[in-house]
Formats: structure tokens, C-alpha cells, sequence
């Protein structure tokens, strides 16, 4: 984990928050390239999940709601951790995380548990009184579930549908740590499939297996080693009391096996807490006084994807990092998806104190950029050493301007995996590469 740290601040993944004043604990900074990744996967998944399916309809809510939302869902009375304290250096813990009686960091007596909401609470307003208390979400699924009617009434989709949204979202965590695994401040990437009440246990199942089948095709193509996904199915006492059934898909990160992405059958539990229905289609014709009268009014029923952002990609960063040797010299490099990586390309002259290499490459700087936007200008150092620098961060391809492209046109474009590299004319490159980024 140490080196995974390292490479993300040194290469400008990921930074402590608020360094320069001794940092946050659980909040961190996302740098260029991590931004880029971030970007790429929430793409991908938005693609993925939403775009490419007629049954899901996008939304964005306000990270800050009525705290009467909170009420409604249980969260202001059960949306809490076990917290013990210790007697001795007063550091608290997670319950479900101690392994003894006594504190972890000095041996130390500890209190009872009790629980921690954790919740962020804030004030809207100038006023700060119990009517202006408000909370930061804690989760993106009651923003879908408030706007379900309002969907229903704009779009009118029929059963089932899904709603979808990426979105920040807030936990006070005991004890934040681990990374970026367990943070205060994180996104999400959520679906509330919405499914007729089921009439038996099979129903439902099969829309739970179909979705969890969904989700091992997206870690598939995010290119997840096999060997490093575990499905575990969530026992009835550690579900949320609104789960049915729980299906946790955990990654075999450094610190040990832990949740990266959850699918929950939450029944009708959240629409009902919202007291918020649906009336199925008439089949009686457009226009007829029969058509006005719905047939009947139901409350559907849930499957609900979850991914964390800052999970997924700490997980691919871990499952991506490798060392190896290349040319009788180690270095690091970073085996992303290449529709993954911050950077696709990269471009060098091969010389950088040779100008009519500089302005060859330049020109095919700016013309690689304008077809594909994640392209890098490179020019500090000697070839080895931007090659190197280029593997840590995942560029799948390195384009070098040498004096051969000054007399035919063509450049040597060299391959991050394996390091083979291939002539090829200028006017082709882009195309080599989009259609190695399809």
C-alpha cells in the first residue's frame, strides 16, 4: 500500500487534503491525474449503466435535502456505527474493527460501545436553531427516491426502470484509513432499479442475478484480475435492516479482502417510508373515459447497484501496479485499461535541444490532441527516462519524433506492456490508437 501511496502523490493521483496545515484526517485531494481517472471510470459507468440503455434515467440531486428525508428513511435515528473509547489516550474505534477489549494503540481500557451517527450536520440559514438543521447526505438513494414522482410525471417509463446518479456523498467515520478506502467525503455511483412487487421469491431473484451479473461484466471490462474479485453474500444481522438480500463483490486489496461494490434487495422499503406509489398502464385506448382510471396502484420494489468512486480506484490502482525489468532496467509501470488511463498518449521529440525535432513534434503534439484530448507533451530528460515516467502513469502509448520522421513522415509508437515499438506514418497514427482505445 506504501508504494501505491507513493506513486499516487508523487505522480499527482492523490494528495492529502489540506497538506501544507498537517492535512484532514479522511479527506483527500484528487491531482490532475487522478481527476483524469476519476473521470474516465465515472464515463465509462455512465456509458455503461445509463447511456446505452433505454430502462435508466439519469438524475442529480442537491447534496443537502430536507432533514425531513433523513427522518423519513431511518437515517437520523439508525444510521450509526458502534463507537468504543478509550479510557487512557481517548481515541475511539469502530467496534466491528477491535479484535480485544483493550485499545489498540496503547492497550488501554475501553468504554462500552454506544452508537455514532454519522451524519454531518450543518445550518441552512442565518439562523442556527433546531429548524435550520440540516445534514450533509450520507448516501445518493434518497435523492433518486424523492424524485421519483417527479420522473414518473415527466417521463411516464414504464415498469421496470432504473434511476442513476453520480454524486458526492458525506460519513463522519470513526476511524477513516486505509487511503482512499474508507474516507469522510467520497462519491458514489448508484442505480435504484425500480421492479413490480414480486409475486414469489423467484422474481425477484432473477432481476438480483441479472444485475449481478451487470456488475461482473463492468469489473471485467475495468480489467480487474479474476483471481482478485470475491462475491460474498452479506449474512441477515450485518445487512441494513431494509435488505432483503445483500451480494457484496469484494477486491483482494493490499490491507486484505474488503467491499468494493454492493447489490441490495431493498424491497418496498424506501418508496414506502416516502409514501410514494405508482399506477401501472391502463390497457383501455388513449382518450376513453376507462383510460382515465388507473388499473392499480402499487409500490415497486428495489435492486440497488452501488459503487464507490474512490474505492474502484484504489482498487485500480492496486490491481494495475507492477514491477518489472525492461532493457536490463527495473521501473514501475501502471497496466490500466487503456481507455482507462489519465493519458493515452504521449509525445517526445527525441531530441529536446534539436529544433526541428521540436517543432516536427509539436505539430504532431497539437494534431494528436485535437483527435484525442488525454495527449502529453514530454520533453524532460532523455528518451528512457520519459518512457519510464510515462509507464507509472499508465500511458498506453509513446510517440517519438525522431530525424527519420523529418525525412518520410513516420514515427516510432511504442507499446507501454510489452515496450515493442513499430514505425508507423503520421497521417495513421491517430487511427492506430483509437482503435486500440474501442
Amino acid at each position: 500500500m506504501e508504494k501505491i501511496a507513493s506513486l499516487a502523490k508523487r505522480r499527482g493521483f492523490v494528495y492529502p487534503s489540506s497538506e501544507i496545515y498537517g492535512g484532514l484526517a479522511g479527506f483527500w485531494d484528487f491531482g490532475p491525474l487522478g481527476v483524469e481517472l476519476k473521470n474516465n471510470v465515472k464515463k465509462e459507468w455512465w456509458r455503461f449503466f445509463v447511456s446505452e440503455r433505454e430502462d435508466m434515467f439519469g438524475v442529480e440531486s442537491s447534496i443537502i435535502m430536507n432533514s425531513k428525508v433523513w427522518e423519513a428513511s431511518g437515517h437520523l435515528k439508525g444510521f450509526a456505527d458502534l463507537l468504543a473509547e478509550c479510557k487512557k489516550c481517548k481515541k475511539r474505534f469502530r467496534v466491528d474493527e477491535i479484535k480485544s477489549k483493550k485499545c489498540p494503540e496503547c492497550g488501554g481500557a475501553l468504554t462500552e460501545p454506544r452508537n455514532f451517527n454519522t451524519m454531518f450536520k450543518t445550518f441552512v440559514g442565518a439562523v442556527e436553531d433546531n429548524s435550520s438543521i440540516a445534514y450533509l447526505r450520507p448516501e445518493t438513494a434518497q435523492g433518486m427516491f424523492v424524485n421519483f414522482k417527479n420522473i414518473i410525471d415527466s417521463f411516464h417509463p414504464k415498469m421496470p426502470f432504473g434511476l442513476a446518479q453520480i454524486g458526492k456523498a458525506f460519513r463522519n467515520e470513526i476511524t477513516p484509513g486505509n487511503f482512499i478506502f474508507r474516507i469522510r467525503e467520497f462519491e458514489q455511483m448508484e442505480i435504484e432499479y425500480f421492479i413490480r412487487p414480486p409475486k414469489n421469491e423467484k422474481e425477484w431473484r432473477e432481476v438480483f442475478d441479472y444485475w449481478l451479473g451487470q456488475i461482473r461484466k463492468w469489473l471485467e471490462f475495468l480489467g480487474f484480475k479474476k483471481e482478485n474479485i470475491f462475491e460474498r453474500e452479506v449474512s441477515e444481522k450485518d445487512r441494513a435492516h431494509y435488505s432483503q438480500r445483500t451480494t457484496d463483490l469484494d477486491y483482494n486489496f493490499p490491507f486484505g479482502k474488503e467491499e468494493l461494490c454492493g447489490l441490495a434487495y431493498r424491497t418496498d422499503f424506501d418508496l414506502k417510508a416516502h409514501g410514494l406509489d405508482y399506477y401501472l398502464e391502463t390497457p383501455f385506448p388513449s382518450g376513453s373515459e376507462a383510460y382515465k382510471t388507473p388499473v392499480a396502484k402499487i409500490i415497486p420494489h428495489v435492486i440497488e447497484p452501488t459503487f464507490g468512486v474512490e474505492r474502484l480506484i484504489l482498487a485500480l490502482l492496486s490491481d494495475s501496479y507492477d514491477e518489472d525489468e525492461m532493457n536490463n532496467e527495473k521501473r514501475i509501470v501502471l497496466r490500466l485499461n487503456p481507455k482507462l488511463a489519465p493519458v493515452k498518449a504521449a509525445v517526445f521529440p527525441l531530441l529536446a535541444n534539436k529544433p526541428e525535432l521540436v517543432k516536427k513534434a509539436r505539430e504532431v503534439f497539437e494534431m494528436t490532441k485535437k483527435e484525442i484530448p488525454q495527449t502529453a507533451w514530454d520533453d524532460i530528460g532523455n528518451i528512457g527516462k520519459r518512457y519510464r515516467r510515462q509507464d507509472e502513469i499508465g500511458t498506453p502509448f509513446c510517440l517519438t519524433i525522431d530525424f527519420q520522421t523529418l525525412e518520410d513522415s513516420t514515427l516510432t509508437i511504442r507499446d507501454r506492456d510489452s515496450g515493442q515499438q513499430e514505425r508507423i506514418a503520421i497521417v495513421k497514427m491517430t487511427e492506430y490508437i483509437k482503435e486500440r482505445l474501442r
